[in-house]
């Protein structure tokens, strides 16, 4: 069975460099089309993808400020 994964986001921290966005394997990261209180769109997952995790920590390895934490379910 395939690992799990719950992905969070610290949105105001993100500075929407959108690198997560191009490293997930199963594409369910996006940018939101809102703004944080930084004036910045952040990353979120995409509604009703997070079951689709698979844990690998791709999105949180790639973020240049920390704004990512993954957790194996």
């Amino acid at each position: 069975m395939a690992a799990r994964g719950n992905v969070i986001f610290d949105t105001e921290r993100c500075k929407g460099c959108e690198l997560c966005t191009t490293v997930c394997p199963v594409d369910i990261i996006e940018m939101s089309s809102k703004l944080n209180s930084r004036g910045y769109h952040f990353s979120q997952i995409k509604d009703g993808a997070m079951e689709k995790c698979i844990a690998c920590g791709f999105c949180g390895m790639t973020c240049p400020d920390f704004v990512i934490r993954v957790e194996r379910l």
